[in-house]
C-alpha cells in the first residue's frame, strides 16, 4: 500500500461526530466544559436505562428527553458561542430552564393526567416556557426556516378563525392550545420525540461506539481495496465507504463529516473537481438514510408512524437503496470515463479481506443487530442489545490481550460470547451484569481504564449528535399538533386527490416539489414529517399502498438535502473540498438526477419496494416480477445517466442524449407497450453508439 494511501487511511477521524449548525466541536473548557461533558453523559445513562428497562411512564421519558435536549443544547451554546459572562450566565439559566420543565411533568406526572382539561396557571406558564425554549433551540441548532415554518403553524392555530374558508377553523383557546402542544401527546411530546427518545438516541450512540472502535478505519481500507481500481476509483471508495458507514449512522451529514475528510482530498488528488468530489461525497452520504439495517431516524418515525415491524420498513428499502448506490456507482463511472481517468493501482491499495480479518470482531454486534431486527424484536430492544454487545466488545479487548496462550483467548472471548447472549433467554441484566464485570475488571490496569474512557466519551459524544435530530423532532411535534387540532391536513389532502383523480402522476410530481421546495429550508426529518402528514393520506386515497408512499415521501426529503439553495450535505462537504457549497449542490443534484426515476417506479410498480404483487405476479410469479422491475429500474438508470453526462462508450451527441431520456422515461411509464418501446430504443442506442465508437476509434491511427 503506498505511503500517501496509508496516511490518509490513519488520518482518518476516529469518530463522526454530528456537524451541528452554529456550534463547534467539544464540548468547551474547563469546569463549564466539563460539566457540560458531565450533561451528556448522564443524558445518555438516562436513555439506556428507561431503553433497558422501562420503567417510567412514556409521557415522562419523552419529557425528560426534552429536557435534556434543552439543557444540553443552551449549556453547549453558554460553552461554545457566547462571548460574555452575561451571554453564558443566560444560555446556562435557559438550559436549565428547559431541563426543570422535564422534570415538572416527572414530579407531577400524575397531578397533570387529573387536571387534564383544568391546567393551573403554573402548568399554563411551565408550558409556554416550554414552547419557546423548543423555538429558541431549534432556532440557534437548525437554523431559522424550520423554526418559521412552525411558528406560521402555531400561529396559525391562534388566528386561523380569521381567514377564508377553506383555510378557516373554528379557533381555539389559549389554555387548549398551550395544553395540545405542550402537556398531550399530539405536540411537541407526540410521536417524532417518542421515537427519538425510545430509538434514534440508542442508535445515535451505537454509532458512536462502533466508530471510536475503528468501524470507520475498516470501511475505508474495505472499500478502498474492493472498489479501488474501478474507473474513477477514489470515488468509487467514497461511495463503497459512505454505503457501509450509513448502515451504522444513518446520517448524511454524519457520513460527510467522517468519510469525507478522507475521501474528498483524495479524489482531488486523482483529479476530479473540487464541486464534483464534494457533490459525490455529498450524494452518496445521504443515501445513508435508506441503508439498512440502522437506516435513518425517518425509518424509525415511519414506523411507529405506520404501525408496522422496523423490519417491514428495511424490506421495502433494500431494493431503493441498492439502487440509489447503484446510480451513485453509475454515474461516478460515466464521469470518469468523460474525463479519462482510470481507476487506482491494485499494488497501492489495501487487501480488503485483510482488513475484514483484522477488525471482523466489529462485524458481530451488527449482525446480532440485523438477527434482532429481522426475528421480530422491537427497534428499542435491538438496538439496546446491540449497544450493549459492541461495549462488551470494547472492554473485553484490553482484557484478552493480558492473556498470552492464544487457546485461553479463544476460550475467555467463547466464555465472554455465551454470557452476553444469555441475555435472549434471561433477560438484560445478565448483560447488565457483563458490562460491570468487564468495567472493574478494566479499572485495575491502565490500558482498561483508557478503554472504559473511550467508552465515556462515546456515550457523551452520541449525546451531543442526537441533539439537532431530537430538537428537529421537538419542533416539528408544533406541525404535527396543528394538523391534528386544526384539520388543516384534509384541505391539502382534498386538493391532492381532486388533482390525482385525473392524473395520479400530478399529484406525484406535485408531492416531490412539496418536499423539495421544503428541503429548501428544513432537514429530512420534519420535512417527512410534514409531507407525510399532509400527502401520504391524499396518495393513499388514489390507490398507492401506504408504505410506498411514505418511502416515495422519504427518498424526496432525501434529495431535498442535496439540491440548491440550501443544501446540507453539500455545504457540509465545502470546507473539506474548498470549493463552495452551492457548486457541491449542483454536482449532486446533476449526480443523483438518475435516482429521481426510482420513487415514481415504485408507485406504479410496487414489487420494487416488495410490496403489492402486479399483473406480471400473478402468470409469473412473485419473484418474476421483482426481478423485473429491478432489471426494468436499472436500464433506466443507466440511459438517464446516459443522457446526463453524455458519455458512455465516447462521447454522446445531442440526438443520441435525447433518445437516451426519451428511451428511460418509456421504461419508467408504466403504460401498454412503453417497456417495448423503451427496450426497444435504449437496445438499439447502446449498439449504435457501440459500432459509431468502435469504428471511431479503429479509424485513428494506433487506437
Amino acid at each position: 500500500m503506498s505511503e500517501t494511501l496509508t496516511s490518509s487511511s490513519q488520518s482518518a477521524p476516529q469518530s463522526a461526530e454530528e456537524a451541528i449548525e452554529g456550534l463547534p466541536s467539544g464540548f468547551g473548557t474547563g469546569l463549564a466544559g466539563q460539566i457540560a461533558f458531565g450533561i451528556a453523559l448522564a443524558f445518555a445513562l438516562f436513555q439506556l436505562w428507561s431503553a433497558a428497562y422501562g420503567t417510567l411512564p412514556s409521557q415522562v421519558v419523552r419529557a425528560m428527553h426534552v429536557g435534556f435536549l434543552l439543557l444540553l443544547g443552551f449549556s453547549l451554546f453558554a460553552n461554545l458561542i457566547a462571548t460574555s459572562m452575561a451571554g453564558k450566565v443566560w444560555f446556562w439559566s435557559l438550559g436549565i430552564l428547559g431541563f426543570l420543565t422535564g422534570i415538572y411533568n416527572w414530579v407531577f406526572y400524575e397531578d397533570l393526567l387529573f387536571r387534564s382539561g383544568f391546567l393551573t396557571h403554573v402548568d399554563l406558564a411551565v408550558g409556554c416556557v416550554m414552547v419557546v425554549l423548543v423555538f429558541e433551540a431549534a432556532r440557534r441548532l437548525m437554523g431559522l426556516p424550520l423554526t418559521i415554518i412552525a411558528g406560521i403553524f402555531l400561529a396559525y392555530c391562534f388566528f386561523g378563525q380569521y381567514l377564508p374558508s377553506p383555510l378557516s377553523h373554528r379557533g381555539y383557546d389559549f389554555e387548549l392550545i398551550v395544553e395540545h402542544f405542550a402537556f398531550g401527546t399530539e405536540g411537541i411530546y407526540g410521536t417524532p420525540i417518542y421515537v427519538s427518545a425510545a430509538y434514534i438516541f440508542i442508535f445515535v450512540v451505537f454509532a458512536a461506539f462502533l466508530e471510536r472502535a475503528g468501524m470507520l478505519n475498516l470501511f475505508n481500507d474495505f472499500a478502498l481495496g474492493l472498489v479501488g481500481t474501478w474507473k474513477g476509483g477514489p470515488a468509487q471508495v467514497c461511495i463503497l465507504s459512505s454505503a457501509l458507514m450509513g448502515t451504522i449512522s444513518g446520517s448524511g451529514v454524519a457520513n460527510v463529516v467522517a468519510s469525507g475528510q478522507f475521501t474528498i482530498p483524495l479524489m482531488k488528488r486523482f483529479g476530479f473537481r473540487s464541486a464534483f468530489a464534494g457533490g459525490v461525497e455529498a450524494t452518496s452520504s445521504m443515501g445513508g438514510q435508506i441503508m439498512p439495517p440502522v437506516m435513518g431516524a425517518v425509518a424509525f418515525i415511519m414506523a411507529e408512524t405506520l404501525n408496522v415491524p422496523y423490519a417491514e420498513v428495511v424490506k421495502a428499502a433494500l431494493i431503493p437503496a441498492f439502487l440509489y448506490f447503484a446510480v451513485c456507482f453509475w454515474m461516478v463511472y460515466l464521469e470518469a470515463g468523460k474525463a479519462g481517468l482510470k481507476g487506482l493501482s491494485k499494488a497501492e491499495l489495501p487487501n480488503p479481506w485483510a482488513a475484514v480479518k483484522e477488525h471482523w470482531p466489529l462485524v458481530l454486534p451488527l449482525g446480532a443487530l440485523v438477527y434482532l431486527l429481522f426475528a421480530g424484536f422491537t427497534p428499542i430492544f435491538a438496538g439496546t442489545m446491540g449497544l450493549a454487545l459492541v461495549v462488551v466488545l470494547i472492554l473485553g479487548t484490553p482484557l484478552a490481550a493480558l492473556i498470552g496462550p492464544l487457546a485461553f483467548r479463544i476460550v475467555f472471548w467463547l466464555v465472554l460470547g455465551l454470557a452476553s447472549a444469555a441475555f435472549l433467554k434471561f433477560g438484560v441484566n445478565v448483560l447488565a451484569i457483563v458490562i460491570i464485570a468487564l468495567v472493574i475488571a478494566c479499572a485495575l490496569f491502565k490500558g482498561g481504564r483508557e478503554t472504559i474512557a473511550i467508552c465515556r466519551d462515546s456515550l457523551a459524544e452520541g449525546a451531543k449528535n442526537a441533539l439537532p435530530v431530537g430538537i428537529a423532532c421537538a419542533i416539528v411535534g408544533i406541525v404535527i399538533g396543528t394538523l391534528t387540532l386544526t384539520g388543516i391536513a384534509s384541505t391539502f389532502i382534498g386538493a391532492v386527490i381532486d388533482i390525482g383523480r385525473d392524473n395520479l402522476f400530478l399529484s406525484l410530481i406535485l408531492t416531490m416539489i412539496t418536499c423539495l421546495v421544503l428541503g429548501m429550508g428544513i432537514p429530512t426529518i420534519p420535512n417527512y414529517i410534514i409531507t407525510s402528514s399532509l400527502a401520504g393520506p391524499a396518495l393513499l386515497e388514489l390507490g398507492v399502498p401506504l408504505l410506498v408512499s411514505h418511502m416515495f415521501v422519504f427518498y424526496f426529503g432525501i434529495m431535498a438535502d442535496l439540491t440548491p439553495p440550501v443544501a446540507l450535505a453539500a455545504f457540509a462537504a465545502a470546507p473539506m473540498a474548498k470549493t463552495s457549497g452551492l457548486k457541491i449542490s449542483l454536482q449532486a443534484t446533476k449526480l443523483a438526477t438518475a435516482g429521481f426515476v426510482v420513487p415514481f417506479m415504485a408507485v406504479y410498480t410496487p414489487a420494487l419496494m416488495l410490496q403489492d404483487a402486479g399483473p406480471m405476479a400473478a402468470a409469473w410469479g412473485y419473484p418474476v416480477e421483482v426481478i423485473y422491475v429491478v432489471f426494468k429500474a436499472c436500464f433506466g438508470i443507466a440511459l438517464w445517466g446516459m443522457a446526463v453526462v453524455g458519455f458512455l462508450f465516447g462521447r454522446l451527441s445531442i440526438i443520441e442524449r435525447l433518445i437516451a431520456f426519451v428511451a428511460g422515461v418509456a421504461v419508467v411509464v408504466a403504460l401498454p407497450w412503453t417497456d417495448e418501446v423503451g427496450f426497444a430504443l435504449g437496445f438499439a442506442l447502446i449498439g449504435f453508439h457501440w459500432w459509431k465508437t468502435r469504428t471511431a476509434s479503429t479509424a485513428v491511427p494506433g487506437q
